[in-house]
Protein backbone atom coordinates (compact mmCIF):
# COMPACT_ATOMS: atom_id res chain seq x y z
CA UNK A 1 0.00 0.00 0.00
CA UNK A 2 1.34 3.42 -0.90
CA UNK A 3 0.90 6.38 1.36
CA UNK A 4 0.61 9.93 0.02
CA UNK A 5 4.20 10.58 1.12
CA UNK A 6 5.63 7.68 -0.91
CA UNK A 7 3.51 8.28 -4.00
CA UNK A 8 5.54 9.90 -6.78
CA UNK A 9 4.80 13.47 -7.79
CA UNK A 10 3.92 14.40 -11.38
CA UNK A 11 7.03 15.44 -13.30
CA UNK A 12 5.90 19.03 -14.02
CA UNK A 13 5.03 19.53 -10.34
CA UNK A 14 8.57 18.47 -9.41
CA UNK A 15 9.96 20.89 -12.01
CA UNK A 16 7.73 23.63 -10.58
CA UNK A 17 8.88 23.03 -7.00
CA UNK A 18 12.58 22.49 -7.73
CA UNK A 19 13.28 24.96 -10.56
CA UNK A 20 10.39 27.34 -11.21
CA UNK A 21 9.78 28.50 -7.62
CA UNK A 22 13.43 29.51 -7.00
CA UNK A 23 13.68 31.14 -10.44
CA UNK A 24 10.52 33.22 -9.89
CA UNK A 25 11.60 34.12 -6.33
CA UNK A 26 14.91 35.39 -7.71
CA UNK A 27 13.37 37.14 -10.74
CA UNK A 28 10.62 39.03 -8.91
CA UNK A 29 12.02 39.13 -5.35
CA UNK A 30 8.95 37.85 -3.52
CA UNK A 31 9.36 38.36 0.26
CA UNK A 32 6.84 35.61 1.04
CA UNK A 33 6.87 32.19 -0.69
CA UNK A 34 3.05 32.22 -0.80
CA UNK A 35 3.23 35.17 -3.23
CA UNK A 36 4.92 33.06 -5.91
CA UNK A 37 2.45 32.45 -8.79
CA UNK A 38 1.22 28.92 -9.30
CA UNK A 39 -0.92 27.04 -11.78
CA UNK A 40 -4.44 26.76 -10.34
CA UNK A 41 -6.30 24.85 -13.05
CA UNK A 42 -6.35 23.98 -16.73
CA UNK A 43 -9.63 24.19 -18.64
CA UNK A 44 -9.91 22.24 -21.92
CA UNK A 45 -12.87 23.21 -24.10
CA UNK A 46 -14.08 21.78 -27.41
CA UNK A 47 -16.74 23.86 -29.09
CA UNK A 48 -18.79 21.64 -31.40
CA UNK A 49 -20.97 24.06 -33.33
CA UNK A 50 -21.74 21.52 -36.05
CA UNK A 51 -23.40 19.27 -33.45
CA UNK A 52 -26.68 20.93 -34.44
CA UNK A 53 -26.51 19.10 -37.79
CA UNK A 54 -24.91 15.86 -36.56
CA UNK A 55 -25.43 14.56 -33.00
CA UNK A 56 -22.50 12.13 -33.36
CA UNK A 57 -20.07 15.06 -33.20
CA UNK A 58 -20.80 15.66 -29.49
CA UNK A 59 -20.28 11.97 -28.67
CA UNK A 60 -17.05 11.92 -30.68
CA UNK A 61 -15.75 15.08 -28.97
CA UNK A 62 -16.77 13.67 -25.58
CA UNK A 63 -14.90 10.40 -26.26
CA UNK A 64 -11.77 12.19 -27.54
CA UNK A 65 -11.65 14.68 -24.65
CA UNK A 66 -12.07 11.84 -22.14
CA UNK A 67 -9.11 10.02 -23.73
CA UNK A 68 -6.96 13.17 -23.78
CA UNK A 69 -7.62 14.39 -20.22
CA UNK A 70 -8.51 11.21 -18.35
CA UNK A 71 -11.60 12.88 -16.94
CA UNK A 72 -15.26 12.84 -18.02
CA UNK A 73 -16.20 16.13 -19.75
CA UNK A 74 -19.25 18.27 -19.02
CA UNK A 75 -21.54 18.79 -22.00
CA UNK A 76 -22.11 22.51 -22.59
CA UNK A 77 -25.52 23.59 -23.84
CA UNK A 78 -26.60 26.68 -25.77
CA UNK A 79 -27.85 29.48 -23.50
CA UNK A 80 -29.72 31.38 -26.21
CA UNK A 81 -31.45 30.46 -29.45
CA UNK A 82 -29.91 31.75 -32.70
CA UNK A 83 -32.17 31.16 -35.69
CA UNK A 84 -29.42 31.96 -38.21
CA UNK A 85 -27.44 28.94 -36.97
CA UNK A 86 -30.57 26.77 -36.50
CA UNK A 87 -29.65 26.64 -32.83
CA UNK A 88 -32.19 26.28 -30.03
CA UNK A 89 -31.69 27.00 -26.37
CA UNK A 90 -30.52 23.87 -24.55
CA UNK A 91 -28.89 22.17 -27.56
CA UNK A 92 -25.51 20.58 -26.75
CA UNK A 93 -22.81 22.64 -28.49
CA UNK A 94 -19.57 21.74 -26.71
CA UNK A 95 -17.70 19.76 -24.07
CA UNK A 96 -15.32 21.05 -21.40
CA UNK A 97 -13.08 19.66 -18.65
CA UNK A 98 -11.55 21.48 -15.68
CA UNK A 99 -8.34 19.81 -14.48
CA UNK A 100 -6.84 20.39 -11.05
CA UNK A 101 -4.21 18.69 -8.89
CA UNK A 102 -2.23 15.72 -10.20
CA UNK A 103 -4.33 15.36 -13.37
CA UNK A 104 -3.62 19.00 -14.22
CA UNK A 105 0.15 18.53 -13.84
CA UNK A 106 0.12 15.27 -15.85
CA UNK A 107 -1.89 16.92 -18.65
CA UNK A 108 0.46 19.95 -18.69
CA UNK A 109 3.45 17.61 -18.95
CA UNK A 110 1.91 15.64 -21.86
CA UNK A 111 0.89 18.86 -23.61
CA UNK A 112 4.33 20.49 -23.30
CA UNK A 113 6.53 17.46 -23.97
CA UNK A 114 4.42 15.41 -26.43
CA UNK A 115 1.57 17.34 -28.07
CA UNK A 116 3.08 20.79 -28.78
CA UNK A 117 6.15 19.37 -30.58
CA UNK A 118 3.78 17.43 -32.90
CA UNK A 119 2.04 20.58 -34.17
CA UNK A 120 2.75 21.11 -37.87
CA UNK A 121 4.74 24.22 -38.85
CA UNK A 122 5.15 25.18 -35.19
CA UNK A 123 7.09 28.40 -34.56
CA UNK A 124 6.19 28.98 -30.93
CA UNK A 125 3.07 29.98 -29.04
CA UNK A 126 1.92 33.62 -29.11
CA UNK A 127 2.80 35.26 -25.80
CA UNK A 128 -0.43 37.23 -25.34
CA UNK A 129 -2.07 36.76 -21.93
CA UNK A 130 -5.50 38.01 -20.84
CA UNK A 131 -4.44 40.87 -18.53
CA UNK A 132 -4.84 38.79 -15.36
CA UNK A 133 -1.95 36.34 -15.81
CA UNK A 134 -3.99 33.61 -17.55
CA UNK A 135 -3.15 32.12 -20.94
CA UNK A 136 -5.36 30.50 -23.58
CA UNK A 137 -4.00 28.57 -26.53
CA UNK A 138 -5.88 26.94 -29.36
CA UNK A 139 -5.21 23.69 -31.15
CA UNK A 140 -6.73 23.08 -34.58
CA UNK A 141 -6.97 19.30 -34.22
CA UNK A 142 -7.03 16.71 -31.46
CA UNK A 143 -4.68 14.32 -33.27
CA UNK A 144 -1.54 15.95 -31.80
CA UNK A 145 -2.19 14.04 -28.57
CA UNK A 146 -0.75 10.51 -28.50
CA UNK A 147 -3.94 9.15 -26.84
CA UNK A 148 -5.92 9.75 -30.04
CA UNK A 149 -5.73 6.91 -32.57
CA UNK A 150 -5.77 8.47 -36.03
CA UNK A 151 -7.66 5.60 -37.65
CA UNK A 152 -10.55 5.99 -35.17
CA UNK A 153 -10.96 9.78 -35.55
CA UNK A 154 -14.42 10.49 -36.98
CA UNK A 155 -14.27 14.30 -37.00
CA UNK A 156 -11.26 16.61 -36.84
CA UNK A 157 -11.97 18.85 -33.88
CA UNK A 158 -10.10 21.83 -32.43
CA UNK A 159 -9.90 22.85 -28.78
CA UNK A 160 -9.01 25.72 -26.48
CA UNK A 161 -6.71 25.12 -23.51
CA UNK A 162 -6.70 27.76 -20.75
CA UNK A 163 -4.01 27.92 -18.07
CA UNK A 164 -5.42 29.72 -15.02
CA UNK A 165 -2.66 31.04 -12.75
CA UNK A 166 -2.54 32.94 -9.48
CA UNK A 167 -0.25 35.56 -11.08
CA UNK A 168 -1.52 39.13 -10.61
CA UNK A 169 0.07 40.44 -13.82
CA UNK A 170 0.72 39.20 -17.35
CA UNK A 171 4.48 39.57 -16.85
CA UNK A 172 4.46 37.21 -13.84
CA UNK A 173 2.08 34.77 -15.56
CA UNK A 174 4.26 34.69 -18.68
CA UNK A 175 7.36 34.08 -16.54
CA UNK A 176 5.62 31.21 -14.72
CA UNK A 177 4.47 29.52 -17.93
CA UNK A 178 7.84 30.06 -19.64
CA UNK A 179 9.69 28.47 -16.71
CA UNK A 180 7.20 25.56 -16.77
CA UNK A 181 8.26 24.92 -20.38
CA UNK A 182 5.62 26.40 -22.66
CA UNK A 183 7.49 27.30 -25.88
CA UNK A 184 6.57 30.95 -26.53
CA UNK A 185 7.72 32.94 -29.55
CA UNK A 186 10.72 35.15 -28.94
Amino acid sequence: MTTPATKSLPRRLQIYREKVVPALQKEFGYPNPMMIPRLQKIVVNMGVGKAVENKNRIESANRDLTAITGQKPMIRKAKVAVSGFKLREGYPIGVAVTLRGARMWEFADRLISLAVPRIRDFRGLPNKLDGRGNYTMGLSEQSVFPEIQLDKVEFVQGMDITFVTSAPTDQEGLALLTHLGLPFRK
